[in-house]
């Protein structure tokens, strides 16, 4: 099985160089509107014009997830990156080259169209070339590297800062292209999604990509089977009722999955999350500390949260998604109520305190990875095929519209209330705890067609938890009428029942 592990996880590896360029991006934002030079280019910007620096992003990310509820079949998985990796090089060139406000703004917006489709792509793209058993990790790769760009951003904003030039921003917006022109380079080199090709009636290269990624010659007959679980499901799913794009909204168990992928996704930016990740250098200046000293404790914190994201990747599919939940919605709501609480009664000469304070953003860091991860993985592991794209599409469209609000609304909020402002968050973080307590089921060792299963609307039995009945043996693509016919049979017996 070494071939099946070094062959799917090179192809996760890469595919979420995308979530790189996504954290870089939040990384380096937040230090260039804070950099001398950069204020003085662009004539000290106000509150408003910076909150729109940051929300042109996400304004262009959500029209990003539009595309990808429209196209995003149509193109395929492979091809969706590769569209966004081409835009995002676009956009990052013309940040890095703004001559005026207005350019930056609009190579923001491209930028943030790009992040948009690959956000809604990568983890579902990785989900489907995956193992069950290795899929939480696989999918959540996603947020791991998202914390290397944000560590590699923040140090070199940093070390841009001590340089007395434009380069001191425009060098850290053009590093951008760097991981987008890999990505957009190196896509071709891998396998496409074997649901996908399924989905579009494709089911020999399907199987040929099962084969390459999940065969090492010794295993065929598990191949096979998983083969034909994915078949037997989209197949019974269209015998059984007319898949459309509304049927998303119209199936009960369908609804329901989407409402609780919109929910995690939600939960991200209501965890007040980006708050501190745009605005730290801002945070931290209300507490007395200078911009430089500032990007450094963030470029310790991003170096910290790549350790507990590795330790969370390893731990997601042996705990499972909902525990890890639980734990981070409290711990989240514990942090940023502790901050709130302190800052009600902050002296700039209590050294104790302040340390306390700055303490307080590690440990919210800490907590935040659980969320972090799983909040990609479970919208992107929940949706039958047929609708997996645009079920993932909508619900990170619902993450960047929260991201959008929250962008354009803190900078005034942290200066008409300072920290108080997150006990805002505080109330969300602990209505997320309790949603997931008693909302969400969990999903850890199922593989994607054992879903419906998981959400009580299974047609048909899964040929990996069946390996024994009478239809292992029609694997071969000349059995598919009586394969159907069979099927067929198990439905109308199972409507008499």
């Amino acid at each position: 099985m070494e071939k099946l592990k070094l062959t799917t996880l090179f192809s996760a590896i890469f595919l979420s160089i995308g979530g790189f360029f996504f954290g870089y991006d939040s990384g380096i934002i937040t230090s260039s509107i804070s950099l001398s030079h950069f204020k003085t280019y662009f004539d000290y910007p106000s509150d408003s014009v910076t909150g729109g620096i940051v929300s042109a992003f996400q304004g262009g990310a959500i029209l990003g997830t539009i595309i990808n509820m429209f196209f995003g079949d149509r193109l395929g998985r492979k091809r969706t990156v590769f569209v966004g990796a081409c835009i995002s090089t676009v956009g990052s060139a013309l940040q890095a080259g703004a001559a005026a406000m207005s350019m930056l703004i609009i190579g923001r917006f491209i930028g943030g169209v790009a992040v948009g489709m690959l956000t809604a792509t990568i983890p579902m793209y990785a989900s489907e070339l995956s193992e069950a058993k290795y899929r939480g990790a696989l999918s959540g790769l996603l947020q791991w590297m998202l914390s290397w760009g944000y560590l590699i951003a923040q140090w070199v904003g940093y070390g841009c800062s001590f340089v007395d030039s434009s380069f001191q921003w425009r060098f850290p917006l053009g590093f951008q292209c760097i991981p987008s022109v890999i990505l957009l380079s190196g896509i071709w080199f891998l396998q496409e999604s074997p649901r996908w090709l399924m989905e579009k009636g494709l089911h020999d290269e399907a199987l040929t990509v099962l084969k390459n990624l999940h065969g090492d010659g010794t295993n065929e007959e598990y191949i096979e089977l998983e083969f034909r679980e994915i078949r037997d499901v989209i197949i019974a799913e269209r015998l059984s009722k007319k898949v459309t794009w509304s049927s998303i909204l119209s199936r009960p168990s369908w609804r329901r999955r989407l409402l609780l992928g919109c929910g995690v996704q939600a939960f991200g930016p209501l965890s007040g999350v980006n708050v501190i990740n745009y605005y730290g250098p801002r945070i931290y200046a209300t507490l007395g500390i200078n911009d430089q000293t500032s990007l450094m404790i963030i470029g310790i914190s991003g170096a910290l949260s790549i350790v507990y994201c590795s330790i969370g990747l390893w731990v997601l599919d042996r705990i499972g998604r909902i525990k890890p939940l639980i734990v981070s919605a409290l711990g989240l709501a514990a942090a940023l109520v502790v901050n709130a609480a302190l800052s009600q009664h902050f002296n700039e000469t209590n050294t104790n305190q302040l340390r306390a304070m700055v303490a307080m953003n590690f440990v919210f860091s800490l907590f935040y990875t659980p969320l972090g991860i799983i909040s990609w993985v479970y919208p992107a592991e929940i949706f039958p095929v047929d609708i997996r794209n645009q079920g993932n599409a909508i619900t990170t469209f619902t993450n960047w519209v929260f991201n959008l609000i929250f962008a354009q609304f803190s900078p005034q909020a942290l200066s008409s209330i300072g920290f108080r402002y997150f006990y805002v968050f505080f109330v969300f973080n602990l209505i997320a705890a309790t949603c997931y307590l008693f909302f969400y089921p969990e999903t850890k060792g199922r593989t994607l067609e054992q879903m419906d299963e998981v959400f009580g609307d299974q047609i048909v039995p899964h040929a990996l938890e069946d390996s024994a009945g009478a239809n292992a043996a029609m694997v071969k693509e000349g059995d598919v009428g009586q394969h159907l016919e069979n099927i067929s049979e198990k439905m109308v017996t199972s409507e008499k029942v």
